[in-house]
């Protein structure tokens, strides 16, 4: 049964006394090697808020892997009423002072401090977890927080430099009690294979499941085959699924499409009973490949200012190529071709108050809803081409059919100003012949209009990711990748028709 609203709303302390209460010996939360259950894991909460409390700690980082410390620390900040900036594991150490500087963190907990900036220096005294120390430093400037600030999320974005969005603990659990509610699963087991600094892994991975009674399974992104940001090893991926046995995953479209594959060589899938797959664009085609394969997937659509999930497919509402209806906490309307949001909007940005307070979210997405209220996202309004004959093609629309297609894992497509699209791709597996992804070329043009269609395409002989020209949930950084090929992209342009650029990987 769901935990209901208690009088003090969504407060994590509900949340905290319910595990306190819950049957002891029964595992909420395991990495693998050890598990806790729910007065264990309210027990360590409360003592770790009690001892930042006592360290007079202001605001709290963390900057650690998947584990079952990183849930203690969330539950434990939430308990002490601290504003809490979980930071990406695979923020670089620009972007790592740049969060701790705009959020005004005076206090940092990490395994891993070679990379903080020089001002936080280790606090003496006991481990406040074990393997983790705590890092002070002296701000002559604390930026005010919107109030009830509970959560800082800093997304990766598309520039060196993100924005933090501010979040109220009880708006996260009301997010969390919503979504456990939709998707209807009754003790779940959960396993979390992005990182928890992302929120929706967070809130949809850890809160969600908890509030419907189930298990959150942890595993360190080496163990999951990543690297940073990137899939390194999909052996270890696919061994960590069957390892933890979960009934429900939260996937990017390249590791949704790297199931399919698996799949379709001959592995067999866990008895999953649900997987969401967001983060970018995913074609009609790949769901229902996906499905084909046995795999339960359902796409959704959301935003950190939303405090994650908007939209969400469910089984029995379920539309392939849409990203479901809206959540009823959430009014979505089009303004312009726009996506906006109303209800469960954001505090407000880092560091910039006149954002504090809005009620209504400008998504920056292009979209529609169509008469039976599904959602549908077309792409960013900043990356809108416009080509030479005038026509709109938003290019995540066509990167998902290439995508879709199976011999990529990885497209960016070109074209603004240009009489045709041009296309860098990665292939999707070692010793893909250029015949073979000459066809998924074609197949994909086969589904686009003529002027949304790819008229010549370089494969490239590395990732995108492992360049760096990739953010953490696999969105191409647009701006640096144009600058990174421009030659290359030229030469596209030039030979547009006849496949002259064409390249075996």
């Amino acid at each position: 049964m769901l935990w209901p609203r208690n009088s003090k709303g969504y407060d994590v302390n509900s949340l905290i006394d319910r595990l306190s209460a819950s049957p002891a010996g029964r595992a909420v939360l395991g990495d693998g090697t050890g598990q806790l259950d729910g007065p264990e894991l309210a027990g360590r909460a409360k003592a770790l808020a009690a001892y930042l409390r006592a360290a007079q700690v202001q605001r709290l980082a963390l900057w650690a892997d998947n584990s079952l410390a990183w849930v203690i620390c969330d539950l434990a900040c939430q308990a002490a009423e601290l504003p809490f900036l979980p930071l990406p594991p695979y923020f670089t150490a620009e972007q790592c002072a740049h969060a701790l500087r705009e959020g005004g963190i005076d206090s940092v907990m990490s395994p891993l401090p070679g990379m903080l900036p020089a001002a936080y220096a280790r606090a003496t005294g006991d481990e406040p977890l074990p393997g983790f120390d705590l890092y002070r430093a002296r701000l002559e400037m604390v930026p005010p927080l919107p109030p009830h600030t509970g959560k800082l999320t800093f997304t990766s974005g598309s520039t060196g430099a993100p924005k933090g969005v501010c979040l109220s603990n009880a708006q996260l659990l009301h997010q969390a009690l919503v979504l456990a509610e939709a998707v209807g699963l009754r003790t779940p087991r959960h396993l979390c294979v992005l990182p928890l600094s992302t929120l929706l892994e967070n809130v949809a991975g850890v809160y969600a499941p908890l509030l419907a009674g189930g298990q959150v399974e942890l595993r360190s992104m080496e163990a999951l085959g990543m690297s940073g940001s990137r899939m390194t090893d999909p052996r270890r991926f696919l061994h960590a699924l069957r390892d933890a046995e979960p009934d429900s995953l939260i996937l990017i479209p390249q590791l949704l499409q790297l199931l399919v594959q698996s799949v379709k060589a001959g592995w067999t899938p866990p008895p999953l009973r649900f997987i969401a797959v967001g983060g970018s664009r995913v074609s009609a085609a790949l769901i229902k490949q996906a499905r084909m394969a046995g795999l339960p997937v359902y796409e959704g659509y959301g935003l950190s200012e939303c405090a994650s999930v908007v939209s969400l497919n469910l089984p029995g509402h379920d539309l392939p190529g849409s990203c479901g209806r809206p959540l009823p906490h959430v009014r979505v309307r089009v303004e312009d071709g726009e996506i906006l949001i109303d209800g469960n909007a954001m505090l407000g940005y880092v560091n910039e108050p006149a954002s504090w307070g809005r009620q209504t979210i400008h998504s920056g997405d292009l979209g529609h809803l169509d008469d039976e209220g599904f959602v549908h996202i077309e792409g960013r309004r900043k990356n809108l081409l416009i080509s030479s004959y005038g026509r709109n093609i938003a290019p995540e629309w066509v990167e998902s059919e290439l995508l879709a297609a199976g011999g990529f894992s990885e497209a960016v497509v070109f074209g603004d100003a240009r009489p045709c699209c041009v296309a860098l791709v990665s292939p999707s597996r070692e010793g893909i012949e250029v015949a073979a992804m000459r066809q998924a070329i074609a197949a994909a043009n086969a589904r686009l209009p003529d002027y949304a269609q790819v008229r010549n395409w370089l494969c490239l002989p590395r990732t995108l990711a492992s360049q760096g020209l990739c953010t953490a949930n696999g969105r191409p950084r647009r701006p640096e990748i144009e600058r990174a090929y421009a030659a290359e992209l030229e030469a596209l342009y030039a030979g547009a028709g006849n496949d002259a650029a064409c390249a075996a990987p």
